[in-house]
């Protein structure tokens, strides 16, 4: 698995040309799910919180190719399914990374099913990826996991997608 650099990511060259202005950061994140509804976590290698698979969307591709191409790329797995189930946007995912730099979100969170491959994650994007049964998360925890899959159980009981 290789990625860009993120000084060759797309959001990495706009960050360089735009100094420290708040900047929309579109991406994608990916829930996994085995046989057993478990959910798919990384470690994440930059600050050890467990979270789902995701990442900023590169021109020339879709935001579904962004949510697929992410947990490939961190976990190893190949997704050939996305379903879209809730969008995260507004003031209220306007966050400052531990970079200092800060970004107003405009991310879009897909259920991947009929996945294949092996849990590998790559050490750059994340140093451990394992499945976890929803009442025996990891810790620290992303923040957006839990409302994540919040979200996902009320897409699956309404059909409606969550819009933040």
């Amino acid at each position: 698995m290789t990625s860009l650099s993120w000084a060759e990511s797309y959001l990495g060259q706009l960050r360089a040309l735009a100094g420290d202005r708040t900047l929309l950061f579109v991406g994608a994140r990916g829930v996994v799910r085995d046989g057993a509804d478990r959910v798919l976590l990384i470690r994440r290698a930059d600050n050890g919180y467990w979270s789902i698979p995701g990442g900023a969307m590169e021109l020339g591709e879709s935001i579904e190719d962004c949510a697929i191409r992410e947990v490939w790329e961190e976990t190893g797995l190949r997704a050939a399914c996305a379903m879209p189930f809730a969008l995260y946007t507004g003031p209220a995912y306007t966050h400052t990374n531990m970079f200092g730099d800060r970004y107003q979100l405009f991310v879009i969170a897909f259920e991947l099913t009929e996945w294949t491959g092996e849990v590998v994650p790559d050490p750059a994007e994340a140093t451990e990826a394992r499945f976890f049964a929803l009442d025996d998360l990891p810790t620290p925890e992303s923040s957006s996991t839990i409302e994540t899959m919040k979200d996902l159980a009320t897409f699956a009981a309404t059909g409606r997608i969550v819009v933040k």
